[in-house]
C-alpha cells in the first residue's frame, strides 16, 4: 500500500533539521534576516553616499556579513542533535551571541586593527581561532558535510602548505 507522499514533509525532512521557533525567539530570528537583508541592500545602493551616512569599505561589510549570518545559523539551526526544534535552548542563545562577536570583531575594532596591521594581540588571535572554530561548527548545519570537508581541508593545506610535498 502506497502512501501519499507530502511534499512540505519531504522538504523539511531534507532541510538538515531547521528549527521551528515560536514567539520572541522567532521574531528575532525574523529580525535578524530582515535586518541582515537591509544592511546588504543599504551597502549595494548609493544611499550611503547620497546622504553621506554609515559608508563602509570591504572590510567592515564582509566582517558585518559574517556576524549576522553566523548569528542566524546559530539560531535556525540546533547545536547538539538533541536539541528542541520548537524553542532555542540557551546554550544555543550564548553560541550564537559568541558567532556574531566573533564574526563582526573586525568591524567593532577596525580602527584599532587598522593601526597596527601584522600585529595581532592575544585579544585577536583568540577571537580568531573562536570564530574559525564556531564558522566550521556551523557549517555542516548550515552547508552540508561535503561544505565543512572541503574548509576543513583548505584550512589544514594553508596551515600546513610550506611542508606539504611539492606536487600538491
Amino acid at each position: 500500500m502506497t502512501r501519499a507522499v507530502d511534499v512540505r514533509e519531504l522538504v523539511e525532512a531534507a532541510d538538515l533539521g531547521r528549527r521551528k521557533p515560536a514567539g520572541l525567539a522567532r521574531k528575532i530570528l525574523s529580525l535578524t534576516c530582515i535586518g541582515w537583508s537591509l544592511l546588504q541592500l543599504w551597502y549595494a545602493s548609493p544611499l550611503p553616499f547620497t546622504f553621506n551616512v554609515f559608508i563602509l569599505n570591504d572590510t567592515e561589510m564582509r566582517a558585518l556579513h559574517l556576524g549576522f549570518g553566523l548569528f542566524a545559523a546559530y539560531l535556525a539551526y540546533p547545536f547538539a542533535k538533541s536539541s528542541p526544534r520548537h524553542r532555542i535552548p540557551l546554550q544555543d542563545w550564548i553560541l550564537a551571541a559568541a558567532a556574531a562577536f566573533c564574526g563582526a570583531y573586525l568591524f567593532l575594532f577596525y580602527r584599532e586593527l587598522a593601526t597596527r596591521p601584522g600585529q595581532p594581540t592575544a585579544t585577536d588571535f583568540v577571537t580568531a581561532v573562536a570564530a574559525t572554530v564556531l564558522l566550521l561548527e556551523a557549517t555542516p548545519s548550515v552547508g552540508g558535510p561535503p561544505l565543512a570537508i572541503i574548509a576543513t581541508a583548505m584550512l589544514v593545506y594553508a596551515l600546513a602548505g610550506p611542508w606539504t610535498p611539492g606536487v600538491i
